[in-house]
């Protein structure tokens, strides 16, 4: 039965909370006026807060929720270094990106994003965040061979600066990085690491403290509005001046941000957590402990969790709100297609975050109406979304150093606002694809 999947001590809540639960410890009363405000309390507004204090400059983190609400500890973990920039079309080696940013810029937001990787390391170092970060490499695996084939098309070009060591791997040699009868081969991505999402969270939060930064739960933005040079945050504390804000909610961004809003489209990503099966039988799955995801449109994404027996397995199960227990029987039919000998397993956690599209399928840094905003990563926000934040504090601060993320064009479509009612519709014909893909093989 459906039920037995379950164990007795399920819980409906993110793994990650068992070390690091929700705070509003810290929590400080709403000030009156602020160097720079900042709404959102994830990866994006605590490393921007962070840059800025480090730079003299004092910044106020004003969060709906409680520290830890939003989809900072709900991802899964996996620590990309970039190379997934925007989405080919299936069947060519190149982004539309590079007609429409030319192939110079391109390759520079490949070489950057590259680079944020490195700086969420030395971050981490810096500031002595224990979250178990580990270099453990990414497995790209190929649900059919027409997508291998197109991974090797890609593979040169997603990867200009050679720092994320890219190398294919056939069908015949997949069991070096998966023992599944579900691929077709893949592609090995060394410059990439997994952590501890909720504790690198925390970690964050602990170093806002130490440099200053003012930090405000349960205190939602109502309207930001223009006060001659400065902004004035409406809010349910009460109301503050700001010389400059950053919207910093990505898939949590709500009607009061109406230009943004229109320009993101918010999708769950689900998640499950299996119980202990042993650190020898979790190994066997995926021998060199990396990170995987696959090539499906409706994608899965997994790892072994911190203590080495656990697996961890999450992916876009559905396009419309389902509950947990819902998004948990999706999930572990699909576990059980790429590892059958997980047959008879039980589920300990089930959860799901919002994350954030973006029409062209980038991530985003820049300024509309004088209000700074970072958003849009498209599912691969660890790294990204930190260094938008530090990318950001860097343009408030005025420090002159270009990026090739600045204020690129962020696109919309045409009487979107902000509410996906397509995305069942595509869910549905994605899945159609990925069955067809999978009967064509």
């Amino acid at each position: 039965m459906m039920s037995d999947i379950f164990h007795p001590d399920f819980k409906s809540t993110p793994f990650w909370w068992e070390a690091a639960p929700p705070t509003d410890e810290g929590s400080a009363p709403l000030p009156a006026d602020t160097e720079v405000a900042i709404i959102g309390s994830g990866y994006t507004g605590l490393n921007c807060a962070l840059e800025l204090a480090r730079r003299g400059i004092g910044a106020t983190v004003i969060e709906a929720e409680r520290f830890g609400e939003g989809a900072s500890t709900r991802n899964g973990g996996h620590a990309s270094g970039g190379v997934n920039l925007g989405k080919p079309p299936a069947g060519t080696k190149e982004s539309p990106l590079i007609a429409r940013l030319g192939r110079a810029r391109y390759d520079a937001l490949l070489r950057e994003a590259a680079e944020a990787f490195d700086r969420l390391q030395m971050v981490i170092e810096r500031e002595n965040i224990a979250c178990h970060f580990t270099k453990s490499g990414r497995f790209v695996a190929a649900c059919t061979r027409a997508q291998y084939r197109d991974l090797e098309r890609k593979a040169g070009g997603l990867d200009p600066s050679g720092k994320a060591a890219i190398r294919l791997l056939p069908e015949d040699r997949q069991h070096e990085e998966i023992d599944s009868p579900f691929y077709r081969g893949g592609m090995v991505v060394e410059g990439a690491a997994q952590l501890h999402p909720g504790l690198y969270h925390r970690g964050l939060l602990d170093a806002c403290r130490r440099h200053g930064v003012t930090l405000c739960a349960h205190t939602r933005v109502h309207a930001v509005a223009r006060a001659g040079e400065r902004f004035r945050l409406s809010t349910s504390a009460g109301e503050i001046t700001a010389g400059a804000v950053l919207r910093a909610t990505n898939g949590y961004t709500g009607a009061e941000s109406g230009w943004l809003r229109r320009r993101l489209i918010p999708l769950g990503s689900y998640i499950i957590v299996t119980e202990e099966i042993g650190a020898e039988r979790a190994r066997a799955l995926i021998p060199n402990l990396r990170t995987i995801n696959d090539s499906k449109r409706v994608l899965s994404y997994f790892r072994i969790a911190p203590g080495g027996t656990r697996v961890m397995f999450g992916g876009r199960e559905a396009f419309s709100p389902v509950t947990a227990q819902q998004s948990a029987r999706l999930l572990h039919r699909t576990m059980l297609r790429v590892f059958p000998q997980l047959e008879g397993v039980r589920v300990t956690h089930s959860w799901t975050g919002n994350v954030a599209f973006t029409f062209d399928y980038m991530p985003h840094v820049g300024q509309q109406d004088g209000v700074y905003y970072a958003a849009g990563c498209n599912g691969s926000g660890v790294v990204m979304m930190s260094y938008l934040g530090y990318r950001a504090a860097l343009l408030m601060a005025r420090a002159n150093q270009a990026s090739a993320f600045d204020d690129i064009d962020m696109p919309t479509m045409p009487g979107y606002t902000g509410t996906p009612w397509f995305t069942p519709i595509l869910g549905r014909y994605y899945r159609f694809r990925d069955a067809l893909d999978r009967w064509l093989d």
